[in-house]
């Protein structure tokens, strides 16, 4: 059905093929508020999804699904592609005054049939700790706004812990609670821990143990989201500066950065394995970066605005059995490929085998075999992203990309194999990828200039150009490096003597950033130094702005701003009768 105003490119998509087959929507399995009427999004906080599983089996019984709308907060029992969604039973729905619900997070240690442990962070600072089986709400933390007044962007449970928990702040900060401590009745005093390039980090001065345990200043302006490796070992951050930082979490080292080509970063999702970090932001530019070799590995353009949300789809990950160089062969899916499963599995112990995927069914390789850097038989993996502009993107990171320097047998998705090995800085463009036409790049004919390193002079085709439009390119570019887009925030917190030092912090190491981070370096290279991607799959799903994307085992889940969280089955798993009384056949996405 065409939207309003119609016209083929307003028009919602309910299916999409890929490789594997066709996913398809499903109208019945649509999560909303009860009444089903959009909610008005302008100046409203994005809606967020989470999962859990509370009785461990792997069946989906005991899945369940929180997320946030407007001022309202809904738990429900998540029946996916099983059953039609009943809107008129959520086991709980909360209310809010005042403040409204950002972000959210489930304790996946802890979780039972009976009880589940639920934080929520407002758009005030203020965090909740609730029990939605229960119906409790147990504690909250910075009620009084002493620790930070600004809105929460981000917060996690610390993987393998029962009661530690991460918060980020759109101030640019982030701070590590204990459940079991207080936060005090007076403002907190800091002391200096560790000094990092771009982060800092404190320790509460206080008397009595109490909250926050340690408080982290990384980058400049809102920390927009924070995402812990599947190893538990680091943790990676983007910040509305512009960077992607992995730190050491207990080391407190920083172990890799990348700036993005344009504006902030919002999103970041890491690969399964470890091995590969994808970030979206304001640049409309899917990024993934190399967290081994500490390189951009290649750039996906699709949207056409702001990439709100990244994740990556363990499920159709392909791995090659044999050695790991031996990529000959067919592209059908055969007795050779096995699809890869999620650290995060429902019903699997999430403390066990730390730093690893999960084991592969029926798999006869060790897992080393596919998480060592030099041995990886990874041959393609998938992600996904969703953005502002209601679309959805599927793309796929292939052998090409992934291993530059090996000879290959056979070709992918009509991949430019030419000129493929990595090229430093002042040589020639690099492949493109995912059916991007061969003569995409061509050569301007300018001369190089003198006064930098040598650049390659190579541009993106007049197509991929326009779309970039206010993003100059090439020489041009280079000779407005000093202009190029720097943001400055100060920070929200009222301590100055902290501030102070944090600013002559953050000072001492803006030159040397400057330098690192400059466009056509290592850490932000130019859009014809990396492969640059094409989407898969990229349709129009939604009326309103993208928020939420999740790969689970049998299908794929999104959300957007309008409240509606929708259910894609994957292919051959649509299991639920189409025909259901309790559920009003009505709704945005159809």
């Amino acid at each position: 059905m065409a939207a309003e105003g119609g016209g083929k490119e307003n028009e919602l998509k309910t299916q999409f093929t890929t490789r594997e087959g066709t996913y398809k929507l499903l109208t019945l399995s649509e999560y909303s508020r009860p009444n089903r009427v959009p909610y008005n999004a302008q100046g409203c906080h994005p809606v967020r999804v989470s999962f859990i599983n509370v009785s461990g089996e792997k069946d989906g019984s005991g899945d369940r699904i929180c997320f946030n709308v407007g001022r309202e907060l809904y738990f429900y029992p998540y029946k996916g592609v099983r059953k039609a969604a009943d809107l008129t039973k959520p086991v709980d729905k909360r209310v809010y005054k005042g403040t409204l619900p950002t972000c959210h997070d489930f304790n996946q240690l802890t979780c039972t049939s009976d009880s589940v442990s639920l934080l929520v962070g407002f758009s005030a600072g203020q965090v909740q700790l609730i029990d939605p089986i229960k119906k409790e709400t147990s504690k909250l933390f910075n009620e009084e706004r002493l620790i930070d007044k600004s809105r929460v962007t981000c917060i996690k449970w610390v993987p393998g812990t029962e009661n530690m928990f991460l918060v980020s702040h759109a101030s640019g900060q982030m701070y590590m609670y204990n459940e079991e401590h207080p936060c005090g009745t007076t403002a907190p005093h800091y002391q200096l821990l560790k000094q990092g390039e771009g982060f800092s980090v404190w320790t509460c001065k206080s008397k009595s143990t109490r909250n926050p345990i340690f408080r982290w200043v990384v980058g400049d302006g809102a920390l927009n989201e924070f995402s812990f490796s599947p190893d538990n070992k680091h943790i990676a951050c983007v910040s509305q500066d512009g960077f992607l930082r992995v730190i050491d979490f207990d080391q407190m080292e920083l172990k890799g950065m990348m700036k993005s080509y344009f504006g902030g970063l919002l999103c970041i999702c890491w690969s399964p394995d470890g091995k590969l970090v994808a970030v979206g932001g304001e640049d409309d530019l899917v990024t993934v970066w190399s967290f081994a070799e500490k390189r951009v590995v290649a750039r996906g353009h699709g949207h056409k605005s702001w990439v709100s949300v990244v994740a990556f789809d363990p499920f159709t990950t392909m791995v090659v059995e044999g050695e790991a160089g031996d990529f000959s062969g067919s592209d059908d899916e055969g007795d050779d490929t096995q699809t890869t499963t999620s650290r995060n599995n429902p019903g699997s112990n999430p403390g066990s085998n730390p730093g690893s995927m999960r084991e592969r069914a029926n798999s006869s390789h060790s897992r080393a075999s596919i998480c060592n850097a030099d041995t990886s038989n990874v041959t393609t993996y998938r992600f996904g992203s969703v953005g502002q502009d209601t679309q959805l993107c599927i793309w796929d990171l292939t052998e090409d990309v992934l291993y530059p320097q090996q000879p290959l047998t056979r070709a992918r998705t009509h991949t430019n194999l030419t000129n493929s090995l990595p090229l430093p800085s002042g040589s020639a463009t690099m492949p493109r990828c995912n059916s991007l036409p061969h003569n995409a790049v061509h050569s301007t004919g300018s001369a190089p200039n003198a006064k930098e390193k040598s650049l390659t002079d190579g541009s993106i085709a007049s197509g991929i150009t326009s779309k970039f439009a206010t993003l100059t390119l090439g020489d041009r570019r280079d000779k407005h490096e000093k202009h190029e887009h720097k943001r400055n925030y100060s920070l929200s917190s009222k301590s100055s003597d902290k501030l102070n030092s944090i600013s002559k912090g953050h000072n001492a190491h803006s030159k040397m950033l400057e330098d690192y981070a400059r466009l056509g370096t290592p850490c932000c290279p130019k859009l014809d130094e990396v492969p640059l991607l094409e989407p898969l799959v990229c349709k129009k799903i939604a009326q309103e702005r993208l928020t939420a994307l999740v790969f689970r085992e049998d299908c794929i889940v999104t959300g957007c701003q309008e409240g509606f969280v929708c259910t894609w089955a994957r292919p051959g798993k649509v299991g639920l009768s189409q025909t259901s009384s309790t559920h009003s056949t009505g709704g945005t996405v159809v």
